[in-house]
């Protein structure tokens, strides 16, 4: 339940827990107990603004070996533009609790939390979970950020994937201030739907890979979760406006697989631009005998690839994103990684 305060703003409740306009508070909410007796709980930070405005959950680690997404939530909380809030921000660093302490993207019941919504109060693990979330956490919010990377040894470009058919999708995406932009339908089961279900617009950020820290898709993180926060207007603007870069929609998206298996050699990088025909990766059996090169069947940009130099036949290798142009695309990439590195976040 919330309720109006004199400055307008609500006081918000998650967990049983009163936050009132101009409090912090960090919450505990419980999951699963271990079956060594011990208790387990998810971390909640909620921060009221003093002033009326929306509300927005920043989630990560829905997959328990995503990384990325708890430092840039770490860092968000640190910043002092908090202090001139303008609604409540619901930060929730660590979604699935038991992944992340197994270093798994699963629950011990072997589910994918981000398959499980809008669970279940009686049911398995993940559907509990899934159901505390969506309770307590993305029915009290306005608009939400969920953050993900690429799975084990999968690296991903910055990138923003949403219902893009949205006005305000799209708008916020845009705000977000990444180059690449997917037009992604929603999967069932995934906290993104479930809130799509409820008019709640949510983006999807994806960068780096499982089980490490990517500074670059950090810090585009952060500012793009801050740039969200000002076109919301739960921050006030920036006195010097911040220069956007024009992000692209892609066409559309496909991963090129291995046709042989055997040991791989990359011969791209993420963001790089490829023709059709050129090489992406060598293919070769462990005696040097043979050698199978796998071509991009399109233009397009690397948005994706498969860092492991182990593949089997059929194993997705490399992502490639389509555009009307492509060369464009390329710039905007690598405008906005050169910006990142020399002037930070936000």
């Amino acid at each position: 339940m919330n309720k109006n305060s004199v400055s307008g703003q609500k006081t918000v409740t998650i967990g049983g827990v009163d936050v009132a306009p101009s409090e912090r508070t960090c919450i505990d909410l419980p999951v699963a107990d271990l079956y060594t007796h011990a208790s387990l709980f998810m971390p909640v930070q909620v921060v009221n603004g003093k002033r009326a405005g929306p509300t927005l959950f920043v989630s990560a680690a829905i997959h328990g070996d995503e990384l990325n997404g708890v430092e840039i939530i770490r860092r968000l909380l640190q910043q002092k533009f908090l202090e001139r809030l303008r609604g409540c921000l619901i930060a929730v660093p660590i979604v699935n609790v038991h992944g992340f302490l197994d270093q798994s993207r699963y629950l011990p019941d072997r589910r994918d939390l981000n398959r499980s919504f809008p669970g279940s109060p009686k049911g398995s693990i993940a559907a509990r979970l899934a159901h505390s979330f969506a309770e307590q956490i993305i029915q009290q919010s306005d608009y939400g950020i969920d953050i993900h990377t690429g799975a084990i040894h999968r690296a991903n470009l910055p990138q923003i994937r949403g219902n893009l058919e949205d006005p305000e999708t799209l708008r916020l995406a845009k705000a977000f201030n990444v180059p690449v932009l997917i037009n992604a339908a929603v999967r069932d089961g995934s906290l993104r739907g479930y809130a799509a279900e409820n008019g709640i617009p949510t983006l999807l950020y994806e960068s780096g890979e499982a089980l490490r820290f990517d500074e670059v898709g950090i810090r585009a993180g952060l500012r793009g979760v801050s740039n969200v926060m000002r076109e919301l207007g739960m921050l006030p603007p920036k006195k010097r406006k911040p220069r956007l870069i024009e992000p692209l929609m892609a066409k559309a998206t496909s991963w090129v697989r291995a046709s042989a298996s055997g040991i791989v050699r990359s011969k791209v990088k993420l963001g790089q631009r490829v023709k059709s025909g050129d090489s992406l990766v060598v293919i070769s059996d462990p005696c040097g005998e043979t050698d199978v090169s796998v071509t991009a069947p399109c233009a397009g940009i690397i948005v994706g690839k498969n860092n492991l130099p182990l593949a089997h036949e059929g194993d997705a290798l490399v992502h490639i994103a389509r555009y009307d142009s492509v060369a464009l695309a390329q710039d905007t990439v690598e405008e906005f990684h050169t910006e990142i590195i020399q002037t930070g976040t936000t």
